[in-house]
């Protein structure tokens, strides 16, 4: 297929690359680069619209090597107010290109900022064309402006017509692209408020786990990190791209979400007891009670009456201690053991102790969570994939859901919900696990157990991952990343 000519080849050709490019930097340095090549101009600046200003994004000038806002780069000027007097601004708010021939005779603009930067530089800006960014919508989305039009021997001329309107067309599609982009932006910025919403929302309900997601979503966004660092030094297949590493994170900011339907005296039990504690408390102040009353009516010795109620305190102790201990030693189990065999006695009447509900809170070997506890607590997996279920994630983001409902699979497949096993996990599915069970063992938030010493932690992770748990070099890049 035949073109016009060249200028009109490299539009549709600029257009074609617009349209698929998803870096929003890449993007605005593309559209001053083409406008710049289609006028045949000397330099150029891309200012993007927002808020009745309109900032500084990309400046261009060949002939002085000048390249600034390449790569995101902040340019250290004052965003341009639209007033009337000022060229960019009238484009803006009357969404018309303006052609000036020589901003030196111009007395119709305000021409100081331009004229003050040949000052300072010793350029000297002539022609001028200035064009609105105008998308489907006929809104401004930013403005391009071109200076010093060269012609075939290099002098500067003024901006022709088929020019300005090839660049108008460029100008149109450049605006579409941005816009494209900006709803992205948008959708993303949606996304992930929504998901910090509800990660506070969760951290809120429990004093302690208040940083508990925040800190999964920091170990596996430096696990990824270090895994690129791995990869381009040849030492790790897998690497994270941008939109990989996002997903990730939002995952990690999600794995907990179905805990927001945990009940809080199950999710913020800080002992085995919980609120059981205060109901022994008062049956054994009752019992006590009742020992002195058949004390003082010779019901019972006075040595009798001392063993007894020694027997209560000591149980009591004993309860105290277990209560707030994290780990129950063979010890304190055969203590329990011997303490539940005891009864409150008066003539024929025998009263256990304990109810059958606080021996197994007591007996509890690890944690505070009795097994049916447990299972509530466990509960809030299915209850994250059933609320994410509900949610409308966008192609960007559609693995972010999956990897957080597999945080507490293991390899050898005796993980939870699904008893998934290796084969069946992903490399971020593996990564949350080894990010969340980082964060339980080095927290120091947490009710009922101190924070491990960083060896002790990771030799219980190196431990785990032996048995089949957890990835095993997963766990040795954590430790070399945190």
């Amino acid at each position: 297929m035949e073109y016009i000519n060249d200028e009109l080849a490299q539009v549709l050709d600029t257009g074609i690359a617009l349209s698929k490019e998803k870096d929003r930097n890449k993007l605005l340095d593309m559209i001053l680069d083409a406008g710049i090549s289609i006028s045949h101009c000397d330099a150029g600046t891309l200012y993007i619209y927002k808020d009745n200003l309109l900032y500084f994004k990309v400046m261009k000038t060949l002939s002085m090597n000048v390249d600034k806002g390449k790569d995101g780069e902040e340019i250290d000027l004052p965003p341009v107010p639209v007033t009337p007097e000022n060229i960019c601004a009238y484009t803006v708010i009357h969404k018309v290109p303006l052609n000036i021939r020589d901003v030196y005779a111009n007395r119709e603009f305000d021409f100081s900022g331009p004229l003050k930067y040949d000052k300072l530089t010793g350029y000297h800006t002539q022609s001028m064309l200035t064009i609105p960014l105008l998308n489907q919508e006929e809104q401004v989305v930013g403005v391009m402006q071109l200076i010093n039009a060269m012609d075939t021997e290099g002098r500067v001329v003024e901006f022709g017509a088929r020019q300005e309107h090839i660049l108008m067309s460029l100008a149109s599609q450049a605006a579409i692209a941005v816009s494209n982009i900006r709803y992205m932006e948008e959708i993303k910025e949606q996304m992930w408020s929504f998901t910090e919403a509800m990660a506070e929302a969760i951290d809120a309900r429990t004093p302690y786990n208040a940083n508990h997601v925040r800190n999964v979503a920091v170990y596996a966004g430096r696990l990824a990190d270090y895994i690129n660092e791995l990869h381009e030094q040849g030492k790790e297949t897998e690497y994270f791209s941008q939109n990989r590493k996002e997903q990730l994170v939002l995952s990690a900011l999600l794995h907990d979400i179905g805990k927001i339907a945990i009940p809080t005296k199950v999710m913020n039990k800080a002992t085995k007891l919980g609120d059981k504690l205060k109901d022994i408390h008062k049956r054994f102040e009752i019992f006590e009670l009742k020992y002195r009353i058949q004390f003082l009516t010779g019901k019972l010795s006075e040595s009798e009456y001392k063993e007894y109620t020694g027997r209560l305190r000591e149980v009591g102790e004993l309860v105290e201690d277990v209560n707030n201990s994290g780990f129950l030693d063979d010890t304190k189990k055969e203590a329990l053991q011997k303490a539940f065999m005891y009864e409150y006695r008066e003539d024929e009447e025998r009263l256990p102790l304990f109810t059958e509900e606080e021996k197994e809170a007591l007996l509890i070997s690890k944690g505070t969570l009795t097994d049916h506890e447990r299972s509530i607590m466990e509960g809030h997996v299915e209850m994250t994939e059933r609320i994410l279920s509900k949610v409308r994630f966008n192609s960007n983001y559609t693995e972010a859901p999956k990897w957080a409902i597999q945080h507490h699979e293991c390899l050898n497949g005796k993980g939870y919900p699904r008893g998934l096993t290796g084969e069946e996990l992903s490399l971020e599915a593996r990564i949350l696990a080894v990010a969340d069970i980082c964060d339980a063992l080095l927290a120091t938030d947490r009710p009922y157990k101190k924070p491990l010493p960083r060896e002790k932690a990771f030799a219980i992770m190196h431990d785990m991952a032996d048995k089949g748990n957890i990835d095993c070099k997963l766990v040795s890049y954590m430790e070399q990343c945190i």
